[in-house]
């Protein structure tokens, strides 16, 4: 018991480093490529946002039209497809 509180209480040494820090850093070239992902990652973002926005606009447009001939035909009231 006593051996076990001493084990215990007797100071636990400390690695030292083998390796230089400063080698294992991804230093300038690694900030570079996280940036330039980050750039085209908010690219690829801005753009698809872009391009539902559009095929979403489209599809309205496609349905105001076919309310709009359904009436004319007399198929149906002309309510405003958007609710």
């Amino acid at each position: 018991m006593i051996e076990a509180i001493l084990a215990a209480a007797a100071a636990t040494p400390t690695p030292t480093p083998t390796v230089d820090p400063n080698l294992v850093t991804p230093g300038p070239v690694g900030f570079v490529i996280v940036a330039v992902i980050v750039v085209l990652a908010a690219v690829l973002i801005w753009d698809m946002q872009r391009r539902i926005r559009r095929v979403r606009y489209r599809e309205e447009v496609r349905a105001e039209l076919d309310a709009e001939e359904a009436a004319a035909r007399g198929d149906g009231p002309a309510e405003d497809p958007k609710g």
